[in-house]
């Protein structure tokens, strides 16, 4: 399946990826998702592709957002069919392309000069290189549209240090490239303005003989130490609210430590879903341990389940659709989300489980 919004090219030994969508901040669609995945599967059997890389396109404004995110207007525009049959399609293939990328046996270079977000998030973090750049903003925000942080963030999240993942997952925090890179979600930091040389450099370096240590030199001539962490003057305060035994109980320790960040850490949470908040703290809690593959099958229940309640639709509508950014969640209230609803959010759904080739 083609798409106009993606450019697929084969330069020299790489594999170049280019998303092309730049007015939409480089979503992600449904066509994309599909050209990408079968460039990738063409390409890690391909011996004339030793790298991948994928970036994004700029703005007329110079901005060069990587990729917001998924299309979650056309999700929305599917509720009017009542057995969700995008919303299956998209995150079925959406998922196995995120399980391709995690197991890609040849260097994968994202190289993020800008936003990126949810599904840019997927096709980026489990690459070999995730190298970004002063303008980066990394940021999973799905709690506040009704959904909880997909694209394999069981897995991801809870493997950053002590509860930072937990806090990115349950704020929707934007962070930056120094967090990014002490959380582990950078590998690099490059200057923006040395980004342009360090694509065409590794376009041009021989990849012949041993790929990932050609690519590996490149990176590193370019690279720049991190600058200090802003989120590691917090990690103290993180650490022991975000050991809370549930979302109540979290908000409860911000509100007793009373600083300026955990007021404003407390205040974003009470803006989000409480559906998402409760089913996000169970994900990333309960089943932080779950290998990969298993990950994304439990998270395929997960986004099934949302795409036939209430939240996400809304959140989508609040956000995208009408922009009011004023949700009207149901239920409202922490305290009125129980138990059974949480827990049908990771019960197999009709159509079974998400098969991973």
């Amino acid at each position: 399946m083609a798409s106009r919004d993606i450019r697929i090219e084969h330069v020299g030994r790489v594999g170049s990826v280019t998303l092309t969508r730049p007015r939409a901040l480089n979503a992600l669609d449904y066509d994309m998702f599909i050209a990408l995945k079968r460039a990738l599967e063409a390409w890690a059997t391909d011996s004339s592709v030793q790298a991948v890389i994928i970036r994004g396109s700029a703005r007329e404004d110079g901005s060069v957002p990587f990729c917001a995110g998924g299309d979650i207007k056309a999700l929305y525009e599917g509720r009017l069919d009542p057995g969700r049959k995008l919303a299956h399609e998209l995150y079925a293939d959406e998922y196995r392309l995120n399980a391709l990328i995690f197991r890609y046996r040849k260097p994968y270079v994202a190289l993020i000069d800008g936003v990126v977000m949810g599904a840019g998030v997927g096709v980026s973090v489990y690459g070999s290189h995730r190298i970004m750049s002063e303008r980066a903003m990394f940021a999973m925000p799905e709690v506040g549209i009704g959904l909880f942080p997909d694209v394999g963030a069981t897995y991801f999240l809870p493997r950053c240090p002590g509860k930072t993942g937990l806090y990115m997952g349950l704020t929707g925090a934007r962070i930056g490239a120094a967090d990014a890179a002490y959380l582990g979600l950078a590998s690099h930091v490059v200057p923006s303005a040395k980004f342009s040389a360090l694509d065409r450099a590794l376009l041009e370096v021989d990849l012949s003989r041993d790929a990932r240590k050609a690519i590996d030199a490149t990176v590193a001539s370019f690279a720049i130490k991190p600058k200090e962490a802003p989120l590691a003057a917090h990690r103290t305060l993180i650490d022991r609210c975000f050991s809370g035994a549930s979302v109540e109980d979290i908000l409860a320790r911000l509100d007793a430590d009373g600083s300026p960040f955990a007021s404003e850490t407390a205040a974003t949470m009470r803006s989000k879903s409480p559906t998402s908040l409760k089913v996000t703290y169970r994900q990333l809690t309960r089943y932080s341990a779950l290998s990969f593959e298993d990950a994304m099958r439990m998270e395929f229940r997960m986004a099934i389940r949302c795409n036939q309640g209430h939240d996400f639709f809304e959140g989508v509508r609040a956000q995208v659709v009408d922009k009011d950014r004023n949700p009207k969640w149901s239920p409202p209230t922490l305290d009125q989300v129980d138990d059974a609803l949480v827990e049908s959010h990771f019960a197999l759904p009709a159509s079974g489980d998400l098969t991973i080739p």
